[in-house]
């Protein structure tokens, strides 16, 4: 139960992230959120809603592993938490420390609890 409840935080985390850069990106809280002047927001809000278009992915394939009992769920939560991880440990890399503490690390803690459980 544990290991889908996180799995089930990292995916609600996600959607935030789609809400956050297709919709808001541009709106103040948006901009505070990625520390974006407003010309720099509307100049990059094509490639913010594109970024926010993965992470709805993202989010649906987890919640897809979540809906899919046994192995064949457990496969598809352990894949799109792999991806969740690799991304956020790029973006810590190339973009922003921050996204090793908001996405590598309940990923990497979702995963690990799903493989610890099997579940």
């Amino acid at each position: 139960m544990l290991a889908k409840l996180a799995v089930a935080f990292v995916a609600l985390l996600h959607l935030l992230f789609l809400v956050l850069e297709m919709f808001l990106w541009t709106k103040p809280f948006g901009r505070k959120t990625f520390g974006l002047s407003a010309e720099l927001a509307q100049a990059t809000k094509g490639l913010a809603a594109n970024q926010g278009l993965y992470n709805g992915f993202l989010a649906a394939g987890l919640v897809w592993g979540l809906v899919t009992e046994g192995a064949e769920g457990f496969s598809i939560r352990v894949f799109f938490l792999v991806c969740v991880l690799v991304a956020g440990l790029f973006g810590a890399a190339t973009a922003k420390r921050s996204i090793l503490y908001i996405q590598a690390l309940p990923a990497a803690v979702a995963l690990a609890l799903v493989w610890l459980t099997r579940g």
